[in-house]
Order: C-alpha cells, then sequence, then structure tokens
C-alpha cells in the first residue's frame, strides 16, 4: 500500500485529502495528521469581536470534514526525515510516505515583539487571529467608550493581508452604529508605506481609510510595546500611543519544518511558484500559508493552489511532467462596513483592476468597488466553505487569474 501523507488538517491539507481518496489508483491510501481534532473558520475571526458570528459557528470537528476513507492521526509532529521517507509523531508513532503533502499553515507569534504579551495583553492590547483573541477582542470592544483605537501589523507577511482594513473599516462602522465615533481615533500603524501591497489597491483603500478619518502611519517598524503606558515605539524613535491596542503579530511557519530541514528560519518552506512542488525534494509538496511563495496567505489562494496541485500530484503518481499552472491568483472580499465589501482579483503579475466578476457583464460582483452584494457575496463565503470547497467540490471558477471583465 503506497501513502499520501498531508502534514495539517485545515483548509488546503482538507481539500487535498478529499479530493485525491477520490481519484487515486488502486493501492494508494491517504492520511492526513493534525494536532487536534478542531478546524476553525479562520475568515469568521474577523466578525466575532463585532458580534455578527457566534463561537459555536466557527468550528467543526476534522473527523466530520474528512472523507470516510481518509486516515486522520492526532499528533504533533516530532520530526519529518525527507531523505528517509519517514514522519515521527510524539506521540511515538513512524508513518512512512511516497508522497508528502506539507499543509501545516502559518502561527501568530506575539511573543517575538518584546513587551507585547506582558502588560496589558488581554486587557487593553488584543489579537484576532486566534479564535480566543477575537473573543477577548470582544468583549473589549463592548466596554470601549472612547480614545485611540490603534491596529498595528507588526511585520510581514500575514494571514490575509486584507484582514487588517477590513477590522479598521468595521471598527469604523461598530463606533458610528454606537454613536461613539467622534469620540474614536482610529489609526492604522503598519509596516507598508501605504494601506496595500498592490499600488492601485494601496490608493483606493487609502483614499477609502482618509474618507473615513482613519489615520495611516506608514513604514512603521514597531520595535517593543510599552503595555504600562499604552504606548507603540518604533525603530526609527517614532512612538504611537494607544488606548485599545489590536495587533496583528509576527507570522511564522512551523517550526518543526525548519527543525527537519524543509523550511527556513521562518518557517516558510521553498516551493517552486508555479508547480507548488518542494524545491529540495522531488516527493515532496506544499500548499496554502507553509510555502514561501509570492502570493497571499489566504483560503482562497489555498483553493487555487488545490487545483494546480491536485492534478500535478496525479501526474507525479503516473511518472508525467508536472505542469507550471498556478499564477499566484489571489480573490478577496475586503468588508468596508455598513453593509458592503470591496472585491480585488490579482495574481504575481497583474495587480487588483476594476471591472465585474466572475461574469464579464453580469458581475454580480464589483471589482476594486464597493456594493452590498460584495458584501453577501462574503457571508455567502461561510456555507460554500464548510460544504463545498473543504469538501473537494468543484467550484465553477477558474484557479487562473482571468482577464475577462477587468477594465485596464
Amino acid at each position: 500500500m503506497k501513502r499520501i501523507v498531508i502534514l495539517g488538517g485545515g483548509t488546503g491539507g482538507t481539500m487535498m485529502a478529499n479530493r485525491l481518496v477520490r481519484a487515486l489508483p488502486d493501492g494508494w491510501k491517504v492520511i492526513v495528521v493534525d494536532r487536534d481534532d478542531v478546524h476553525v473558520y479562520q475568515p469568521g475571526l474577523l466578525f466575532l469581536p463585532f458580534g455578527t458570528y457566534r463561537r459555536e459557528e466557527m468550528t467543526k470537528t476534522r473527523r466530520t470534514l474528512l472523507d470516510p476513507h481518509v486516515q486522520l492521526y492526532l499528533s504533533g509532529i516530532d520530526r519529518v526525515a525527507p531523505d528517509e521517507k519517514v514522519v515521527a509523531l510524539t506521540d511515538g508513532t513512524r508513518l512512512t510516505y511516497d508522497i508528502l503533502i506539507i499543509s501545516t499553515g502559518s502561527r501568530i507569534l506575539p511573543d517575538q515583539t518584546p513587551g507585547l504579551t506582558g502588560e496589558g495583553w488581554g486587557k487593553s492590547a488584543f489579537d484576532f487571529y486566534t479564535l480566543e483573541g477575537a473573543l477577548r477582542l470582544r468583549y473589549a470592544l463592548e466596554s470601549f467608550t472612547g480614545g485611540r483605537f490603534v491596529l498595528n501589523v507588526a511585520e510581514m507577511p500575514i494571514k490575509c493581508p486584507v484582514a487588517p482594513l477590513e477590522m479598521l473599516f468595521l471598527a469604523d462602522a461598530y463606533f458610528t452604529e454606537r454613536g461613539i465615533r467622534d469620540k474614536v481615533e482610529i489609526v492604522y500603524a503598519t509596516p507598508l508605506e501605504g494601506a496595500f501591497t498592490k499600488p492601485r489597491a494601496s490608493a483606493a483603500l487609502g483614499d477609502m481609510l482618509g474618507r473615513r478619518g482613519i489615520q495611516v502611519t506608514g513604514d512603521f517598524s514597531v520595535s517593543e510595546v510599552d503595555g504600562a503606558k499604552k504606548l507603540l515605539k518604533g525603530y526609527d524613535g517614532r512612538e504611537v500611543p494607544y488606548d485599545l491596542l489590536v495587533s496583528i503579530p509576527v507570522h511564522g511557519g512551523a517550526e518543526v519544518m525548519t527543525k527537519s530541514g524543509l523550511a527556513d528560519a521562518g518557517g516558510w518552506v521553498p516551493t517552486d511558484k508555479h508547480t507548488l512542488r518542494s524545491k529540495q525534494f522531488a516527493d515532496v509538496f506544499v500548499i496554502g500559508d507553509a510555502t514561501d511563495l509570492p502570493s497571499s496567505k489566504a483560503g482562497a489562494v489555498a483553493h487555487f493552489q488545490s487545483e494546480v496541485l491536485y492534478d500535478n500530484i496525479l501526474r507525479h503518481i503516473d511518472e508525467r511532467p508536472l505542469v507550471p499552472g498556478f499564477d499566484g491568483h489571489a480573490n478577496c472580499f475586503i468588508e468596508t462596513g455598513f453593509g458592503k465589501a470591496m472585491l480585488i482579483d490579482f495574481n504575481y503579475t497583474t495587480e487588483p483592476l476594476p471591472g465585474r466578476f466572475p461574469l464579464p457583464m453580469f458581475g454580480p460582483f464589483t471589482l476594486l468597488e464597493e456594493s452590498e452584494a460584495n458584501h453577501w457575496g462574503k457571508l455567502a463565503f461561510k456555507w460554500i466553505y464548510w460544504n463545498v470547497l473543504l469538501a473537494g467540490k468543484e467550484i465553477p471558477l477558474d484557479h487562473r487569474m482571468l482577464m475577462a471583465g477587468k477594465w485596464a
């Protein structure tokens, strides 16, 4: 019996397991390894602080999301020995593999910013990239009556690069609806020069932030947090005071991947940007946040990658050439508050452009433009995620970025 072992039962790992187990030739087995049996709907973490979702809507067990023919191991990973094709688990199990798929995602490392997890952590300083952090922030927002609301991105890359902007827009709407917006100063302290990484989108989003009275403090690299004085300190000497801080902490890949010689010092796995095969080992493939690719770390990107990786895994089994089919395609809804959202669509070489999506003439979604349809599309994604995306069912969207419907 030959084995495909998938490390990580998140978005990418679950999609790949469910698709492959139905398509592999006889004599192949699919195994998924994850440290726990809790799958979190990460896009919903943005909404949790504002009461849009409840905690119980946010999680399901991994076992219920995987095809019954997929074998699930619930254990940590001690080490991977790629030369021996062995995965050693922390419970003592040793799994041999013929093909390894790394889908270990990314994790936040708030302790890497001096002072962040010290005095005030969970009281005046929060994250929303974890279930617990988002819930604590919810309670803090409910009791917040005014002052400086500061959102800081410690460094790039991060999961879902548009989430900080969404948090700012939703906070603006939340404070407005509570009737205290005139008592709240909203500040965005970011290591980026502007609002976003892509120039055209950055200009559009920066204009929206300005019109909403949200101050952007750009090129700000945080060196430490003084929780007692409620200060962000930058390497260049600038200081940003706050009353309530929302931090997007430093991100890293899986430490065990670095320990196993499969990843760089940050935990990101060197990956061919088009085929999604490891640059080091021919029988190792990578998907989602775990890669070192210059593409967004987001669920939609993992979905587009899965289309290419699925084909390439089957080609690898048949000893056929791999297809360099992934173009860096990313597709992101951006909540802008007040029942509206924006949609951006881009890849490695083409930045977000205005237009219509997915149908060139009729949409129903607008690109680089706010609309109610985009907002409902964002909310509808939760059902699609649980029932279609993770199940590995076909979604009628091309994994490549198409120019149809876009206005250059």
